[in-house]
């Protein structure tokens, strides 16, 4: 888009009046099918989550930031973020483009102004223990409105967290300008290449150029956009400004004589008015589109992480509960078979249960049926698990109905075969549990190699005697308690 030349005050108004025009654009934008396409594919991401009041209470801020950009996509938001150093005027810099002092450069902020009939939401957010975040809106039409983001010096906050609130602003914002006010220094060379790998629109402000002179203003930009940043920055992203310059007027004294005093001028930032207005208007809601949606898959890809492992160890306290559920039940159960039919029950139910953890219900046909599988599969387990069981249950139930003709001398040898029998029935399950917990958590399928190598990748990894003794353990605090 071409601009006519006008005169210094003229260009201003038209300059603010343009960045109007594209805010009231907005609405009519949200039409466009590439926005559609967006929002309709964050609204899929939300629908699959599909999380258990557990996992939802677990991952409530990544939720919420899901939530947050279904919103900025809803209501046409375009942020856009200043980083910085202290002292390279970002504050300044923001009030100009906003045109008014909504961003304060003392320590309280939080009041709001009012600029050409439209009101400035000014909102502060905490950022870990010490940093700060300010964000101020200026509505459009509808919902639509641009927010600027402004953020803690870079060298205010340690090196971590001024890794994490880089990667967290940067990842949702749509522009990023990066203010810097002369030659670049290595803290501010090493903030910008992290936020490069943001992939976002960014502009590198020169700010406070009014303090060099002209041939020095030319020498610093030049050694930026040829040697300091050249991987880093074209010379189409360099714009110089002067947010608050220092204007030398001469002042009357008492005596009759000027003399020279500095106040602020106007702000010189007509150029970056026109940098922000052409990646807008370029790029319109496609850019928030775009940066919004590479959020949301991030967001997705870290919330899916969680909930696999919020579901892992779930599964783990579900097996386990069921290895001593089925160690117990047999280990007080002195009837034959019947402690065996016990054991088999407490399988059908734990797998019935992770079936239900992991989103794919089964009914109790059909976990028997995957029992079956798992147990041919198991093999030498099952087997040995039959055996003993039917071995250790017969000698238990010997052992008991003796007990009165032994004044009681059989029942400390029928609690030790009956806690023997239950660690190895524990064993049984626990490989069980396992093997269930795989074939759900891969979508109720073996996969294309088959349940064998899944099984013998498992029982390869598992510490029978680890297990056993850990059953015998807590099966003797509890037959204790219960004693």
């Amino acid at each position: 888009m071409a601009y006519p030349e006008l005169p210094a005050d003229d260009a201003a108004t038209h300059l603010a009046d343009e960045l109007d025009a594209v805010i009231l654009e907005f609405e009519d934008l949200q039409s466009e099918f590439t926005y559609d396409q967006a929002k309709g594919a964050l609204q899929s991401i939300m629908e699959r989550l599909s999380l258990t009041p557990r996992e939802a209470a677990d991952l409530e801020v990544e939720v919420q930031q899901l939530n947050s950009l279904r919103q900025k996509l809803d209501q046409a938001i375009v942020q856009i973020a200043v980083f910085g150093l202290v002292g390279r005027g970002k504050s300044s810099l923001l009030n100009a483009l906003a045109g008014a002092p909504v961003f304060e450069t003392g320590p309280t902020h939080g009041v709001t102004q009012t600029v050409q009939s439209a009101e400035w939401q000014v909102e502060k957010e905490a950022f870990g223990d010490r940093a700060t975040i300010h964000r101020v809106a200026l509505p459009g039409a509808g919902q639509s409105r641009i927010e600027l983001i402004d953020t803690p010096g870079l060298d205010e906050v340690n090196g971590a967290e001024r890794e994490r609130l880089a990667r967290q602003i940067a990842a949702t914002a749509d522009l990023i300008l990066f203010v810097i006010a002369g030659d670049i220094t290595r803290v501010e060379f090493e903030a910008l290449a992290q936020l490069r790998e943001a992939s976002k629109p960014m502009l590198l402000v020169f700010n406070k150029v009014d303090q060099y002179p002209e041939v020095d203003r030319q020498t610093i930009y030049t050694t930026l956009v040829d040697e300091r940043l050249r991987e880093l920055i074209s010379p189409d992203e360099v714009v110089m400004a002067s947010a608050a310059p220092l204007v030398a007027i001469a002042k009357p004294q008492a005596d009759g004589r000027l003399r020279p005093t500095l106040q602020r001028g106007a702000p010189q930032v007509e150029s970056l008015k026109l940098k922000i207005l052409e990646i807008l208007q370029q790029e319109g809601l496609a850019l928030v589109a775009l940066n919004t949606l590479l959020y949301a898959d991030e967001l997705n890809a870290t919330i899916v992480q969680k909930k696999l492992a919020i579901r892992e160890q779930a599964a783990n306290e579900i097996i386990w509960r069921s290895v001593m559920t089925k160690a117990i039940a047999v280990a007080l159960n002195p009837v034959t078979v019947l402690d065996v039919l016990t054991g088999a029950i407490v399988d059908v139910a734990m797998i019935v249960t992770l079936s239900r953890l992991y989103g794919l219900p089964m009914t109790q046909a059909g976990a028997i049926q995957l029992l079956r599988s798992i147990a041919l599969e198991l093999g030498g387990i099952s087997a040995s698990e039959l055996m003993v069981t039917l071995g250790l249950s017969s000698l238990k139930g010997l052992l008991g109905i003796s007990a009165p003709a032994t004044g009681g001398l059989s029942l400390a040898p029928y609690t030790s075969v009956a806690m023997t029998q239950a660690a190895v029935v524990g064993v049984a399950t626990y490989g069980i549990g396992l093997v269930t917990k795989q074939y759900l958590a891969n979508g109720a399928t073996w996969g294309a190699e088959g349940p064998k190598p899944v099984v013998s990748r498992i029982l390869d990894n598992l510490d029978e005697a680890s297990i056993l003794n850990r059953i015998k353990a807590e099966l003797a605090q509890k037959l204790q308690s219960k004693g």
